[in-house]
């Protein structure tokens, strides 16, 4: 259609591309306090960023998109703030299951389940049954979300195991830890994306993150687009993973 901006190329073959992309996407308040606006604005606003990076990384069939959407801290932010969120969450599992689908793409949630309220789990699981026969791209949705919770949520189930004689404490090894993650089954992320400039992990994938590749931008992340997503990706093809070895 006349007017219509043609989408952002990417020239980079698939063999130069992650296979799995982690985002911390952070800066949605700071964002809206620039625009003289509430904070809850900037969060709205961030779900655009989610629909537009979703969509790309399956057209370039990115095998795993890992999003940290709510982490177990945040739950001292005010209660208003908390209270929007939630209904944030509630309505995208609602409004984007149609994107979810047309995209092919499958959903699962990294995180302990309570605390999240009945509705919000209600939608988010129906989303992730509904997704489940796809065979696109694994959207991985990091909500109440903590990296040391999660081992401590694997150290007890490997403990249960041994108690109930499945498992011997020498049998324990990397293999066995990852298996008990809430990740377990997906490679571990390539690339880590990290928005608004700062320089932290904030309790991400602590495990899962220990060779990937870290980039960061400063644009916050309701500004967080295509272009800028290639922008990463370009950045992640000039890097030379050695995994501890020598450059060849």
């Amino acid at each position: 259609m006349a007017g219509e901006v043609a989408p952002p190329t990417l020239e980079l073959s698939p063999d130069r591309l992650p296979r799995h992309i982690a985002i911390i996407m952070d800066g949605n308040g700071r964002w809206a306090e620039r625009q003289n606006l509430p904070r809850v604005a900037g969060h709205q606003r961030g779900v655009d960023s989610v629909r537009r990076t979703t969509e790309e990384c399956a057209r370039l069939e990115i095998g795993q998109l890992t999003l940290y959407c709510l982490s177990s801290e945040n739950w001292k932010r005010p209660q208003t703030e908390i209270n929007f969120l939630m209904h944030l969450l509630e309505q995208y599992m609602i409004e984007e299951r149609s994107t979810i689908m047309e995209n092919n793409v499958r959903v699962r949630m990294l995180g302990r389940r309570n605390d999240i309220p009945e509705q919000v789990l209600r939608e988010l699981d129906e989303t992730v049954r509904l997704s489940s026969t796809n065979t696109g791209m694994w959207l991985n949705l990091a909500i109440n979300y903590g990296s040391r919770a999660e081992i401590v949520d694997a150290v007890r189930a490997i403990g249960d195991e041994i108690e109930a004689g499945e498992l011997k404490a020498g049998d324990i090894d990397e293999n066995i830890i990852a298996e008990h993650l809430y990740t377990a089954g997906a490679p571990d992320p390539d690339l880590l994306i990290r928005t608004a400039g700062e320089m932290r992990i904030s309790n991400f994938l602590l495990w899962q993150i220990s060779y990937a590749e870290l980039w960061v931008t400063e644009k916050c992340w309701p500004e967080f687009d295509e272009a800028t997503l290639h922008d990463a990706l370009r950045a992640y093809a000039t890097r030379h993973r050695r995994f501890g070895g020598l450059a060849r």
